[in-house]
């Protein structure tokens, strides 16, 4: 015979099995892709979105990429969420009809981008780059600033042998000399640049604007635009506190990355940085990556036109 309190307590099971399912789903995985440098790296170290987001039910989990163009691969075929890049990778992932859209920018430091070529080589300036092989990564922030120091210099493109590698893989071949030069931005750029047999022939300064983006899969975007605002909003709180206190970033950042502390610290303080600048697309970010993609489609690099205003987001307000 089953007594009142049997009864009530399988009911009590019923019930908790009834609503752990929808427990389950009113959860939200968040899949960030990350690079080891800027805010969102620092706030992967921090914790700083687990804790904002933590009330939202929503689970932060962290894919490392040496560069944007596999990032925004993986984001623009449903594998990630969230990610950030630099300037040319989103104009390659929407040509190839990615599913991702715009959600945010923030200025950087043309100062943490650079060519380099070894200590005793005969390249001396930018137009002694002719015939010489140059890595950069195809489709990367640092493919524009080849073009564009190449430009100033009289040259093109078809000027260079041009060989696609991405960080890791140019740095050994950049040490082992396999390579005449390397067009390469910070942290990369500062750990070299430490290395006796550097030397830098030019940064990006008075060549290319360095602008950065936040992309998110548009999807998710979509579905989820009040953690996306969240994200950006606590990714801009997360820098001007980090901006204002350059040192302890220095060594909350080398924790996560790797790249030595004094290292990391000179990255951050290049002329013109500010961890604090993310924001929303405004109209000079939008018609800088315009521009940008009418020059690479102009150049043959991109193999069609775009209107980089289709992929903008447009947060609807609450």
């Amino acid at each position: 015979m089953i007594t009142r309190r049997q009864a009530l307590k399988t009911a009590a099971t019923t019930v908790a099995a009834l609503s752990f399912p929808a427990i389950v789903r009113a959860s939200v995985q968040f899949r960030i892709g990350w690079q080891k440098n800027g805010v969102l790296a620092l706030a992967k170290a921090t914790g700083a979105l687990e804790k904002r987001l933590a009330s939202k039910g929503v689970t932060v989990t962290w894919s490392e990429f040496s560069s944007g163009p596999p990032l925004l691969e993986a984001l623009g075929a449903d594998a990630l969420d969230f990610g950030p890049t630099g300037d040319v990778p989103p104009l390659f992932a929407q040509a190839a009809g990615g599913n991702l859209l715009y959600v945010g920018s923030y200025r950087g430091s043309s100062a943490s981008s650079a060519i380099l070529v070894h200590r005793d080589s005969p390249v001396k300036a930018l137009e002694d780059l002719k015939g010489k092989r140059v890595a950069f990564k195809r489709g990367s922030s640092a493919h524009n600033f080849t073009v564009k120091a190449l430009r100033k210099a009289g040259l093109s493109l078809a000027d260079i042998t041009a060989v696609d590698l991405p960080p890791p893989d140019a740095a050994a071949a950049f040490k082992t000399g396999a390579i005449d030069a390397w067009a390469i931005w910070d942290p990369y750029f500062a750990v070299a640049e430490e290395v006796a047999q550097t030397r830098v022939l030019s940064t990006a300064e008075g060549i290319v604007d360095t602008w950065s983006y936040f992309l998110g899969n548009t999807g998710f975007t979509n579905s989820h635009s009040e953690i996306v605002l969240e994200t950006l909003d606590e990714l801009k709180s997360v820098g001007k506190a980090a901006q204002a206190a350059l040192p302890a970033t220095a060594g909350a950042l080398s924790a996560i990355t790797g790249v030595p502390e004094p290292i990391t610290l000179k990255a951050l303080s290049r002329p013109g940085a500010d961890l604090g600048q993310v924001q929303l697309l405004s109209p000079e970010a939008v018609a800088y990556q315009q521009a940008l993609a009418d020059e690479f489609h102009s150049l043959g690099i991109l193999p069609k036109s775009l209107r980089v205003d289709d992929i903008v987001w447009q947060p609807k307000a609450s």
